[in-house]
């Protein structure tokens, strides 16, 4: 099953929401510049307006775009870390309020291949949650998102739907001014 980027890029610069998987678990996403796909993945996934999305990025390039300032202890974490790792950054920039919380904002650099490239060709910062509503458990695979989460996208990957392994969310950390970590899950 192959799945056309550019389709999926057209559907992004339009401000619409796909169902993709991510190097963790299936996720909601959609281009980080449109509130109203946001708001609408609030509405899908009923979740609570003060609990922002984090961001997905296909590189250190394009996340140093979207974050003030990253310790050099954290950057080079990020470069040799083996599994999905979230980072909660102190400041954003370049990116809606509504994706961040007292100016914070989390990002993760992608490590699946195909979201990584298509990330990179799109340009720019996707969201991501979790494909699930609010309170109810991750989907362990994307047979076990229900029907109406994906009735209510406007593309869903075909890239990995026959994949039956489930994979645990990233880890979740934060960081001082020191560089050291706080591990939040």
């Amino acid at each position: 099953m192959i799945d056309d980027f550019e389709h999926i890029k057209k559907i992004l610069s339009e401000g619409k929401i796909i169902l993709y998987p991510t190097d963790t678990i299936w996720g909601l996403g959609c281009d980080i510049n449109f509130q109203e796909a946001i708001y609408r993945i609030y509405d899908i996934k009923k979740r609570p307006l003060d609990k922002p999305f984090i961001i997905l990025v296909s590189d250190l390039d394009m996340l140093k775009k979207y974050v003030v300032d990253i310790h050099p202890r954290v950057e080079t974490l990020l470069l040799y870390h083996k599994r999905p790792l979230t980072i909660i950054y102190k400041k954003a920039k370049n990116v809606p309020d509504i994706l961040t919380k007292n100016g914070s904002i989390a990002i993760r650099i992608v490590m699946e291949p195909i979201l990584a490239k298509l990330i990179q060709e799109y340009g720019r910062p996707i969201v991501s949650t979790s494909a699930n509503i609010a309170n109810e458990p991750n989907p362990a695979n994307f047979r076990s998102i229900s029907d109406k989460i994906k009735k209510s996208v406007d593309y869903i990957f075909k890239y990995k739907q026959n994949d039956l392994k489930a994979a645990p969310p990233s880890v979740i950390a934060s960081y001082n001014k020191n560089g050291r970590l706080k591990f939040l899950r």
